[in-house]
């Protein structure tokens, strides 16, 4: 695509992005709506909205190629990526549930489920590629080192004897395979002098039999093909049949011309990089001793004004407070106005005492603090509002009229890289200005004193500003038990001892299954449906892979430290851990109970590890730390066949999940199959987010099945796969896996013209494999119910029934 295609989509995305920032702006400054249904439906238009702002940016991201408009639109990009995650956590506040269903807002704005699905941005991964590269290169040369991979070196030389018996047996199969081909020539020969009993036939009805019956057999195969292409023309035509793969070489096209404009994009920025160098340059140069004359200038004639007007010389402003550039600013002059005009300490302390006082009197809420009448839905103020609305404005201000017909190629603009250095050059030399003048005001202002000392008067005192004491409020640094050992030794360690694991690459996409479209008409009814494979996908997209991702987004958007994902044998718990950490790069330390058994003995041997991987997941960022059996540190009864110390680690994870700040992107992601086998207010201390994942629904079945069956080039495009979805419901996404894996082998592929496939072999080969009974199901469900935001639903619900009823509400519990 060109250059105007995705200036023309970042313009619709701005569109869009300017309407969310004006409702939100207004929601910012409403008042509580009581009314949480109401509520809930407009925070999900916000954030479709930012959803489809959101992909919209990325792609613009992706491919622009000019630099400078690249930069705004990651700031948006970032910026839409946070707020929309600010919006989730409203969402799973309001509706008490961690899946959002929306399907009313897709209609009202006439976009498909497909549209509002959220995409990963690309620059997740693109900008880390060589680091991630080279950390999995790194992990492999160690492995290999220590033994665990064969060793790939050169074959040992051969000896000639051997080389010489290599060759005789190539040269005899080739004998062999010629004699063959030349008998098998002369058998043909023979079979072809035979007498032909029809040549006997004076009259040729023989003849003309036999050329019927081939017409006949000719026509009807000809017929019937043309036939079954009309059928499956007119199923792909009305979307009843996934299309072939016909589009192939378009897409492989489109794919090159993308990563085309990737390999321009990379030389513009560079471009543009070696020009912000060679501009600063340039403006140092011509143009630094003016602005320093300027910047001298201006601040000479402030304090000259200023002793004019008072007798006195003033304050110069502190470093830290902006310098002189704050004396020039509207908030600085009034300032300076203030210090001058400022009321006495004692009657400021009686007016706020009296206006304290007034508000308590005029505020009813705080006389009656047992009131437990809640005041509603407030939207809590966000961190990337503000950013947003600056960034549409620049938007307007700069790229919206902005005439690009001179530059065609899209390169950097240099009047732009003149005007932001100046601006910088000004900002540097102004603080090499301001020490200067500081001195040059103090020498004043001691000969004043002097002057004032010679008349008699009071010379004025030097003030001494100390800072204000007060508590500090810095984190409390863990001790370092390995401070003279280096970065490399330490994860050579832990990859040695298998803390540190390689994982295989799996992109989230490929925990494939639907998104739920019922569940919404469900929810409107008061019923708590379970949701489906595409509902778990997207949360785990948003609690795990987007704030991971990022160091902005995770500095800034609701902190989730630890996340733990509970389903039956089979759902895709392992999947989803290793797509989270293909999809940030990050680099995996397994905690697991089986995992350390034997390893860090001892108590000071805990200590080191725990330190260990507390510390090297800090450097190596993003990291994620993974539990396998989650419940096991939290067993109330250990089994005596358990020989892996599972509460090894009871006392030390709530400790290593405080000590996770928004500063550090490290994630505990658990999985468990029996979550309910373990104390569940501990669990609850470690995991502050929980994903159940169900057996998948219809939909998904029977999308998983014609996704996977249809791979296979052999299988018939009409192949039932409605049944196999209704058959077998209750398997879980890893026994349909199987299924395939035991019948569709490398033999079964070669047969697949002469012997189709069948829905009996499939069906025997799922028959061997057991489902997930109910029991197991009803056990899961209950454990959710008593998991934190079940209880928080159940009494939401239970509050809600009792207003309808007109009864009290009973204190919880």
């Amino acid at each position: 695509m060109s250059h105007s295609t995705y200036d023309k989509l970042w313009a619709e995305a701005q569109r869009t992005l300017d309407e969310a920032t004006t409702i939100d702006t207004d929601l910012h400054g409403a008042k509580p709506q009581k009314d949480k249904k109401k509520a809930s439906a407009v925070v999900c238009d916000l954030y479709v909205k930012y959803i489809t702002v959101m992909n919209s940016l990325d792609q613009c991201y992706d491919q622009m190629v000019q630099p400078q408009k690249r930069i705004l639109v990651r700031k948006l990009l970032d910026s839409t990526l946070g707020r929309m995650l600010e919006l989730k956590h409203e969402l799973v506040n309001l509706d008490l549930s961690e899946f959002s269903y929306y399907d009313d807002v897709l209609i009202d704005m006439r976009i498909l489920p497909q549209e509002a699905e959220i995409t990963i941005p690309q620059y997740y991964r693109r900008e880390r590629e060589e680091e991630i590269r080279q950390r999995r290169k790194t992990i492999d040369t160690i492995l290999k080192r220590l033994g665990f991979y064969e060793d790939e070196g050169a074959e040992p030389e051969m000896t000639e004897d051997e080389a010489t018996r290599l060759i005789q047996v190539h040269e005899r199969a080739r004998q062999g395979r010629l004699r063959a081909q030349f008998m098998r020539e002369i058998r043909h020969m023979k079979d072809k002098a035979k007498p032909d009993p029809l040549a006997d036939d004076k009259t040729g009805a023989g003849s003309r039999a036999a050329a019927l019956k081939i017409q006949k057999i000719w026509r009807g195969f000809i017929t019937r093909r043309k036939i079954r292409r009309r059928v499956i023309e007119e199923m792909l035509l009305i979307g009843m049949l996934p299309p072939v793969a016909v589009e192939s070489e378009a897409r492989r096209r489109s794919e090159e011309v993308r990563e085309a404009r990737r390999v321009v994009q990379h030389d513009h920025q560079r471009q543009y990089e070696l020009a912000l160098v060679h501009e600063k340059q340039h403006v140092l140069r011509t143009r630094g001793e003016i602005i320093k004359e300027e910047i001298a200038d201006a601040a000479r004639c402030w304090y000259m004004d200023y002793k004019a007007n008072t007798g006195k010389f003033p304050d110069f402003p502190s470093e830290e407070s902006g310098g002189s550039a704050v004396l020039f600013s509207r908030q600085g002059a009034e300032s300076e106005m203030s210090k001058s005009t400022a009321p006495s300490s004692k009657d400021s302390k009686g007016k706020k005492d009296k206006t304290k006082k007034a508000q308590k009197e005029k505020d009813p809420a705080k006389k009656k603090p047992d009131d437990e009448e809640d005041p509603g839905f407030k939207m809590i103020p966000s961190v990337y509002l503000g950013d947003l609305i600056n960034g549409c404005s620049v938007y307007q201000d700069v790229w919206a009229e902005k005439d690009e017909r001179d530059n065609p190629a899209q390169t950097f603009y240099r009047d732009m890289i003149l005007q932001e250095k100046e601006r910088e050059v000004e900002a540097e030399l102004r603080k090499t200005v301001d020490h200067m003048l500081r001195g040059e005001l103090e020498r004043l202002q001691a000969a004043l004193d002097r002057d004032r000392a010679r008349k008699g008067k009071k010379g004025k005192k030097a003030s001494k500003k100390g800072r204000r004491g007060g508590k500090k409020n810095k984190k409390k640094k863990e001790r370092d038990l390995t401070p003279d050992r280096t970065l490399e030794s330490l994860f050579e360690e832990l990859v040695a001892n298998g803390i540190i694991r390689k994982y295989p690459e799996v992109p989230l996409a490929a925990f494939r299954g639907e998104r739920s479209y019922g569940n919404h008409a469900l929810r409107q009814l008061g019923k708590d449906p379970l949701p489906s494979l595409g509902d778990v996908r997207q949360a785990v997209l948003e609690y795990c892979v987007l704030p991971l991702g990022s160091p902005t987004i995770h500095a800034t958007s609701p902190l989730v430290r630890s996340v733990l994902l509970a389903g039956p044998a089979g759902s895709g718990k392992h999947m989803l851990v290793h797509a989270v950490c293909s999809e940030t790069g990050s680099v995996l330390f397994d905690l697991s109970a089986a995992n350390i058994v034997g390893k860090y003995p001892g108590k000071t041997g805990l200590v080191m590890l725990v330190h260990l991987v507390s510390k090297v997941s800090r450097l190596l960022q993003p990291s994620v730390i993974f539990m396998d059996c989650a419940e096991k540190p939290f067993l109330k009864k250990v089994p005596k066949t358990d020989k892996t110390d599972p509460k090894r680690l009871k006392k030390d994870l709530p400790k290593l999940i405080k000590s996770i700040g928004p500063e550090d992107q490290v994630l505990l992601l658990g999985i468990s199959r029996s979550p309910w086998e373990c104390d569940q207010k501990a669990l609850a201390q470690v995991y502050t987010k929980m994903i159940l994942i169900p057996r998948p629904d219809y939909a998904s079945r029977s999308f998983i099945w014609s996704e996977l069956l249809f791979s296979y080039s052999g299988v018939n495009r009409q192949f039932d796969t409605a049944a196999l979805a209704q058959i077998s419901d209750g398997y879980t996404v890893g026994r349909i896996l199987a299924v395939l894996r035991d019948v569709m082998t490398c033999k079964r592929i070669l047969q697949m013209r002469v012997q189709p496939l069948t829905h009996a072999e499939l069906v025997a080969a799922l028959s061997r494999h057991d489902p997930v009974y109910k029991e197991e199901e009803e056990a899961f469900l209950s454990w959710f119910q008593r998991t934190p935001i079940g209880r928080r639903k159940a009494r939401a619900n239970e509050l809600e029934e009792l207003q309808r009823q007109g009864l009290e509400p009973q204190p919880a519990k």
